[in-house]
């Protein structure tokens, strides 16, 4: 990868790692386990000759806890600090609940990758990458406000959005996550904002429960809330029926500034905490779909971080295929 000069042509996409991610530790025998960022880690370095020169390693912040605070309550924050030191003491993970894990590590990776996001959102909105694609772990979607759930302690695409709106830098933001878990957290946070958009495509019934189709929004953010809950089995031709016709329907009323994707890869054939049969191809048809949106609308405005997905090689197989879309090459194989 190249930090270049072509990365002050805006030309380049933005890749992000913080290095600590790889270090939260939840024990091997746990879905979301350390190898997920070693598998999306080599699956990159593997597409390097296609990639070089078209992608920007980009060396990410920390999040301060300002920036998590505009989401998380004091207390919240105060919690995974504490647990983390604990852990880090007691040398072993240690859960919030039975399937969230902390470990002496987990302090720094949370906040390590949240400050990736915004590090890739700085990037783009002052034009030195085209986009970004950030490898988040733990992942984010399902931590709401005051709780960590779903492996997610902080819920980095709501800290980052609160960034942008914080720092001026659009006013109004699309959110689509595709996970097939649906984000209850980033639903939680923006359910009154109307100038946030999420919409999220997800198995239902599936963990958590949440995502029906009528939940809309409320108050100010009435209608700003799209859930497309889909049936474990569904075809890709459904699936992929299904998210251009959701994108259309939120366009029909709402012109994003800036995009965020909550990627998740259990979304993918073969997942063992999923059901579905989507491809990574099929990813990166939905990848340059939005980027079409963002060109339109957005200035060509979009990041992308990592969520679910629990098996290594899909998970690694998947982010090469967004990358790829993101930088305007086809997918591996094709």
């Amino acid at each position: 990868m190249t930090g270049g000069e072509g990365s002050k042509s805006g030309k380049l996409t933005g890749f992000l790692l913080h290095p600590a991610a790889a270090l939260h530790d939840t024990g091997w025998g746990h879905p979301e386990h350390q190898g997920r960022m070693r598998a999306v880690s080599s699956a990159v370095s593997k597409d390097m000759l296609a990639l070089h020169d078209r992608v920007a390693q980009m060396e990410p912040r920390s999040a301060s806890e300002e920036d998590v605070l505009r989401v998380h309550t004091q207390e919240h924050v105060d919690l995974i600090q504490a647990y983390s030191d604990r852990a880090m003491e007691e040398e072993r993970s240690i859960p919030l609940e039975s399937d969230t894990l902390v470990s002496g590590a987990s302090w720094d990776a949370a906040m390590g990758s949240t400050g990736a996001v915004l590090t890739a959102v700085d990037g783009v909105a002052n034009g030195t990458i085209r986009n970004a694609y950030v490898a988040t772990r733990p992942p984010g979607h399902h931590a709401t406000p005051t709780k960590a759930m779903g492996f997610c302690l902080f819920n980095h695409v709501a800290v980052a959005t609160r960034y942008v709106q914080a720092k001026g830098l659009a006013d109004r933001i699309l959110i689509v996550d595709w996970d097939v878990h649906h984000g209850n957290g980033t639903q939680d946070v923006f359910y009154e904002d109307g100038d946030v958009f999420f919409l999220s495509l997800h198995q239902s019934p599936h963990y958590p429960g949440t995502g029906s189709a009528g939940e809309t929004g409320a108050g100010p953010g009435e209608g700003t809330t799209r859930n497309v809950p889909l049936p474990p089995g569904t075809s890709r031709e459904e699936y992929r029926d299904r998210f251009r016709g959701a994108t259309e329907e939120v366009l029909s009323t709402f012109e994003p500034e800036f995009i965020f994707i909550s990627s998740g890869y259990d979304v993918l054939k073969g997942d063992p905490l999923g059901g579905q049969e989507l491809e990574p191809e099929d990813l990166h048809g939905f990848t340059r779909e939005l980027m079409a949106v963002a060109d339109r609308t957005a200035g060509g405005r979009l990041v992308v971080l990592m969520e679910g997905g629990y098996v290594p090689e899909r998970v690694g197989a998947g982010t090469v295929a967004v990358v790829r879309a993101l930088v305007g090459l086809d997918p591996p194989g094709s």
